[in-house]
């Protein structure tokens, strides 16, 4: 009798044993972001470029086997994704960004080895979203309520996948990826995502908008897709974690994997003209 009890009570114990851990690290870091976001433009551009280069950083140490010249180009990259669509403009930026990329591709090509799609892509991959998050934070009108949408969003839909997940379990998302991840997991974050928004219309007192209900769940699914993709990047690689740069709880890019891939889809819908706000 005490054998199935004990093996049950261990089962429901390691199912939450990273939530304190998370807690803390949410505790901590999300009053820290949002106040960086308030100060204004430049403090944000700062911790963007900080942040993207810790994630380029660990990128190429998965994708690249640390190959210090890739670590010099993704880390330029991410600069210049935070800084220049500020400085010079993004169109600039942009230009900047594609230019160093056609470099890393060249050098991967050259050196004739790990020529798969997750170094071809690296360079892009820390260099947009961080474009993406300066271009929203820059604008005049929505700059502010934006970011905090999004990052609202993308906690929120985090957060319920993660409880969804484990508390409800069943069919596996894409397993050979990431056995973890589970398809209530993916409508919990879709709902998460969807009360958040809800919330910051409220909270900005903006008009209710149906435009911005539909746009959280599809960044849910898109804030999902970024986290298998390192899923899949770290499975490749064969580690556990990015990095380690938050004890017990990974690195940078296991923490905002989902929000680059959000952030730059964000980008894009408001470029469509699908944020109303």
């Amino acid at each position: 009798m005490n054998g199935p009890a004990m093996t049950s009570e261990t089962a429901s114990s390691g199912r939450w044993r990273d939530l304190g851990v998370r807690g803390l690290s949410a505790a901590v870091l999300i009053p820290v972001v949002l106040v960086d976001v308030w100060l204004g433009e430049w403090w944000f551009v700062a911790f963007v470029a900080v942040l993207m280069v810790l994630c380029a950083r660990e990128y190429v140490r998965m994708a690249a086997v640390g190959d210090r010249l890739q670590l010099s180009l993704h880390a330029a990259g991410a600069i210049a994704g935070a800084v220049l669509p500020v400085a010079a403009g993004v169109a600039v930026a942009l230009a900047v960004i594609a230019s160093l990329w056609v470099c890393s591709v060249s050098a991967y090509l050259l050196q004739r080895r790990r020529h798969d799609l997750f170094a071809l892509l690296g360079l892009g991959y820390v260099s947009i979203p961080a474009l993406s998050l300066v271009v929203l934070r820059a604008d005049p009108q929505a700059g502010l309520v934006s970011i905090y949408w999004l990052f609202c969003v993308i906690w929120m839909a985090d957060t319920m996948a993660y409880f969804a997940g484990r508390l409800i379990g069943g069919p596996k998302l894409w397993p050979a990826i990431s056995p973890k991840k589970t398809w209530a997991g993916l409508f919990g974050a879709m709902a998460g995502a969807v009360m958040a928004s809800v919330a910051v219309i409220l909270a900005a007192g903006l008009s209710f908008s149906f435009s911005l209900i539909v746009m959280a769940a599809v960044l849910a699914v898109v804030e999902q897709g970024g986290d298998l993709y390192e899923s899949a990047l770290k499975r490749q690689a064969g580690v556990k974690d990015s990095g380690t740069l938050i004890p017990g709880h990974g690195g940078a890019l296991d923490r905002v994997d989902g929000l680059l891939a959000a952030a730059t889809a964000a980008w894009a819908l408001n470029m469509m003209g699908l944020l109303n706000w």
